[in-house]
C-alpha cells in the first residue's frame, strides 16, 4: 500500500482503500485441538481521507457470554454495512442508493472517513 500511495502522489489524499479479510477462526478449539473457520474479520482502511490510527466500529469484550454459539466471535461490523457507510459518506449516497448496492444491508457509518 505504501508503494501505491507513493506512486499516486498527491492523488492519494483523495483515495480510500479498504482491505477486508473474511477469513476468521473460532475462538474455541475443536475436538482435534485446532480451530474451525469462524466469523472473525479484519478491515484495514487506508488513504488520505481515512481517520486512522485507532480501532473503529463496535467492539465487545471476549467472554463466554458474548461468544456466538459458545465458540465464535459475533459479527458486530458486517462488511456490507461498513462499506455502505463509507460509500454514503464519500459519494453522498442515501439509504436507497446503498440498498441498491448492498441489498438488505443498512449503511453503518463508523467514522472511517
Amino acid at each position: 500500500m505504501s508503494a501505491l500511495a507513493d506512486e499516486m502522489g498527491p492523488r492519494w489524499k483523495d483515495t480510500v482503500v479498504v482491505v477486508i479479510s473474511e477469513f476468521g477462526r473460532t475462538f474455541r478449539e475443536n475436538g482435534n485441538r485446532g480451530t474451525d473457520h469462524g466469523h472473525g474479520t479484519t478491515y484495514l482502511a487506508l488513504g488520505g481521507p481515512v481517520h486512522g490510527g485507532r480501532l473503529a466500529g463496535d467492539q465487545q469484550t471476549i467472554e463466554e457470554s458474548t461468544l456466538h454459539q459458545n465458540r465464535d466471535l459475533p459479527v458486530l461490523n458486517e462488511y456490507r454495512a461498513v462499506l455502505g457507510g463509507v460509500f454514503a459518506r464519500l459519494y453522498g449516497l442515501n439509504a436507497a442508493d446503498v440498498a441498491a448496492i448492498f441489498p438488505g444491508a443498512k449503511a453503518k457509518d463508523i467514522g472511517l472517513v
